[in-house]
């Protein structure tokens, strides 16, 4: 996890004029002054006339308002105006689509005032809005292919079945293709719209305190006959009891799509294993199987949206369901690691505290 540091509010100057402007004009004053002093008496040793001397000030003080004006002008310009003006036109560019703007900070890190502030916190907002466009785009991309893949099996299934000189069994074959791919569309709405609600914190967590060690034996049982068709080989290690203060639904989830990736990933004759321990401030529960196993990359992105790294089961499920588990064990206050060798099976474990217990 990267972390921003700022620097502390009392270490921003409120002000972009130093002091030492005051100190600047105060010296210029005095050196004006003097100088203003020795016109007079230099006119006065060269005995020009009345209209001489009391034009020859008039116009030194002018040719001094003239460049204190210039010169304030100037730092106007260089403290807020064009700062100001390149803050305008990065808004006006991300404002057009362009998420790739950065305005340089004015001062070091050590010396920043609230304008480098403004600046910083803009380019940071950019950061997050091209983050967000970039999310939003490839989400539509990816729900618009799963979405047709499914829908493209129903239609040209469909078309199929209007042969009405189909044979029975390839009739009833097309009926269950049919119906395997509304499943599959009906789940990954389903999960859509579970995911938006969390992500949007729609969804309250229900809190409660209640066993973990029943919620994953009655989550595990939902799988007997899975198990039982591939013939693999499922063990359970659970304590009688282990309670934890947490949303049961949300936390069914996690289960249900852990040891639903589980039995998908675990070839014919594996082995499948729910374990459930306790810790003096936690609650582990680790779900290991013996199936393909993943590579550091696709490590490295299996709980991002519609990642799927093993296409031949791509079939399965739509890339949804760890995405939805990452979600739900940050709102938990939960922790997840992920083990895995390719070839040698991949290790869920979460960590949850435990009830009336602290990190």
């Amino acid at each position: 996890m990267s972390v921003n540091k700022q620097p502390a509010k009392n270490n921003v100057r409120t002000s972009r004029f130093p002091f030492s402007l005051v100190l600047t004009y105060f010296g210029v004053f005095l050196l004006m002054s003097g100088l203003h002093t020795g016109l007079l008496v230099l006119m006065e040793e060269l005995d020009l006339s009345n209209i001489v001397q009391s034009i020859v000030p008039m116009l030194y003080w002018l040719t001094v308002a003239v460049g204190l004006t210039l010169f304030t002008r100037y730092k106007v310009k260089k403290t807020y105006e064009e700062p100001m003006r390149k803050l305008a036109e990065a808004a006006s560019q991300v404002a057009h689509g362009d998420f790739s703007v950065y305005i340089p900070t004015l001062h070091t890190a050590d010396k920043q005032d609230y304008l480098d502030v403004m600046i910083r916190d803009f380019n940071r907002m950019v950061e997050d809005l091209g983050s967000i466009e970039t999310l939003k785009t490839d989400f539509f991309s990816n729900v618009s292919h799963e979405i047709k893949t499914p829908l493209a099996v129903i239609q040209n299934t469909a078309e199929l079945l209007r042969n009405e000189r189909l044979p029975a069994p390839q009739r009833q074959e097309y009926v269950e293709t049919v119906i395997s791919a509304s499943k599959r569309l009906s789940s990954l709405i389903t999960n859509i719209l579970k995911l938006n609600k969390l992500e949007k914190q729609a969804i309250v967590p229900d809190i409660e305190t209640y066993n973990l060690s029943q919620q994953l034996a009655d989550c595990a049982l939902q799988f007997e006959q899975v198990w039982e068709a591939k013939d693999i080989e499922f063990t359970a290690e659970l304590e009688d009891d282990a309670y934890i203060t947490a949303d049961p639904s949300l936390m069914e989830l996690i289960w249900n799509n852990l040891l639903s990736n589980a039995f998908k990933f675990t070839e014919p004759g594996g082995i499948v294993s729910l374990t459930q321990t306790a810790e003096t401030s936690a609650v582990v529960v680790r779900v290991a199987d013996s199936g393909c196993g993943m590579d550091a990359e696709t490590v490295q992105h299996i709980f991002d949206k519609f990642y799927q790294g093993d296409s031949s089961h791509s079939t399965e499920g739509n890339g949804l369901g760890l995405a939805l588990v990452w979600r739900v064990v940050q709102m938990m206050d939960a922790e997840i690691l992920v083990e895995s060798t390719p070839g040698a099976g991949t290790v869920f474990t979460v960590r949850i505290n435990r009830a009336n217990s602290g990190k």
